[in-house]
Parts: C-alpha cells; sequence; structure tokens
C-alpha cells in the first residue's frame, strides 16, 4: 500500500531533521552503492567457491589431480574475492581495523595515567568512597 501524499511529506520532514540533527547517522542508514558492491562480491566469492568445491569433488573421484587442484584454487580465489574490500576502499572505510604494520593515529583525549592497573582500580575505589 503506497504512502499518501501527507505521509510522503511527512517522512520526508523526518529525514531531513535526522540528517540535521546527526548526519553521520543519517549517512550510515542510507542505502549506499558500497553496501550493494559488498553483497555483490559476497555472492560472486559464495558462487565461486561453490564451483570450486564442485570442480574438487569432480576431480577427486576421477582420479584427476589438476582437476582437484584447480578447483582448490577456485575455492580460495572465491573467498579471497569474497572478504576483500572493493577497491578504492580501505580498512577503517569499509569498517575493519587497520592492518598491523600501519601507523597508529595519534592519541587525543586523556593522556596516559602511570601505575599499574592495580593501582589505578585502588585510586578510583578510593575516590569513590571518598565521595560519599
Amino acid at each position: 500500500m503506497p504512502l499518501s501524499e501527507h505521509e510522503q511529506r511527512l517522512l520526508e520532514q523526518m529525514e531531513r531533521a535526522l540528517s540535521a540533527d546527526d548526519p553521520k547517522f543519517a549517512s550510515a542508514m542510507k542505502g549506499s552503492r558500497h553496501g550493494r558492491a559488498a553483497r555483490r562480491r559476497l555472492l560472486i566469492g559464495i558462487a565461486a567457491v561453490v564451483v570450486g568445491l564442485v570442480l574438487l569433488i569432480i576431480g577427486a573421484s576421477t582420479s584427476q589431480i589438476w582437476l582437484g587442484a584447480g578447483g582448490f584454487i577456485v575455492m580460495l580465489a572465491g573467498t579471497i574475492w569474497a572478504f576483500s574490500p572493493a577497491r578504492g576502499t580501505t580498512g577503517a572505510a569499509a569498517g575493519q581495523p587497520p592492518t598491523a604494520g600501519a601507523p597508529r593515529p595519534p592519541r587525543t583525549g586523556k593522556p596516559r595515567r602511570s601505575g599499574s592497573f592495580m593501582e589505578r582500580l585502588e585510586q578510583r575505589w578510593d575516590r569513590r568512597r571518598g565521595q560519599w
């Protein structure tokens, strides 16, 4: 059942208000081209894994080692294809943690406190007890 004109206007007003209040959340909730591309990559990768598995089974059942090895390579390539980010996206943009060799961005906010973990917990406990 389609929305009436009044309901469509209300929906557009709510979308504009959301975009004005929290643009980061609004952009995350919008359907993006990146999401469709990632879904398509995943589906192609799954199809390649299935084709590779079929080739592997056929190669093993007919004792043709080259066909089984090719099936394994197709499965491996499909897995890599499905879980690797598309060109032009970085790990941070794709929602993945940065790689181990990448330099960390500088820390912002509170400076790191000295002392061991237990010492800091004891200090926090003492501060809380002093407030009551």
